[in-house]
């Protein structure tokens, strides 16, 4: 294949802004905000089912000690049916004895009840104390996720920019080349990450190795428009003045 060398000269530009391209896409790949939210999405995904694991433990909570409030109230009504009863005067003397026997019962009864929702009330206590700890964990997550999600989103847009840029430049530059210098190119980009480059000092510019003499002369001994490539990775090898030939 014959070219232009003015032209081949071109394919160190594209290959540069493929280059930069490349990287661009690395980056975007690579960008240390996407670890920070990974992490931060574990974390906040741990907060979360902590806090409804401990909302659960309320809820529970609240419906024993309504159950236990219920139960000393029904006590409490019951004294006081008996009470009322011992004092009206209408009841005999076995039923005065069954009423006091029962009192002593209901107050031992409503003693217990009450021993025992005073100590879920105490863990109730403890409950809405982590319950507010949780609360304040995934607040702070969710504040950290979202502080994170604006800096990936920013230099997202930031590499989309650049990328742009490259994109158009890289547009200006394939438009003059020659259909199967650029196939030729393309080939090797896609299998090496490089489609061309320099030769200086007898190395190839993309894999940079040294061509053996066999094939610096057959370099040099070639016509200034002759497409050269490398013997060892296949790249298009632009000839300059700094090729030293």
């Amino acid at each position: 294949m014959n070219v232009d060398p003015e032209v081949q000269r071109q394919l160190l530009e594209l290959a540069d802004v493929d280059a930069e391209l490349a990287r661009i896409e690395y980056r975007r790949k690579k960008l240390p905000e996407l670890d920070e939210i990974a992490t931060i999405e574990k974390d906040l995904r741990a907060s979360r089912d902590a806090l409804v694991k401990v909302q659960t433990t309320a809820s529970d909570l609240d419906r024993e000690v309504t159950r236990q409030e219920k139960e000393i109230e029904s006590v409490r009504a019951r004294e006081d049916k008996d009470r009322s009863l011992m004092s009206s005067g209408s009841v005999s003397a076995k039923q005065l004895t069954d009423l006091e026997h029962e009192l002593e019962t209901l107050k031992r009864r409503q003693s217990a009840l009450e021993d025992d929702l005073l100590e879920l009330m105490e863990r109730r206590e403890a409950v809405a104390t982590d319950e507010q700890r949780t609360t304040a964990e995934v607040e702070e997550a969710e504040r950290k996720l979202a502080d994170a999600e604006r800096r990936r989103d920013e230099a997202l847009a930031d590499l989309e920019a650049q990328q742009a840029r490259k994109q158009d430049e890289r547009t200006t530059l394939v438009a003059p080349l020659p259909a199967d210098l650029l196939a030729q190119y393309e080939r090797v980009r896609a299998a090496r990450g490089r489609g061309a480059g320099l030769l200086r000092a007898r190395r190839c510019g993309t894999c940079q190795l040294e061509l053996d003499s066999t094939a610096m002369s057959d370099i040099k001994n070639a016509a200034p428009e002759a497409v050269m490539t490398c013997e060892n990775c296949g790249a298009i090898l632009v000839r300059t003045a700094e090729s030293g030939l």
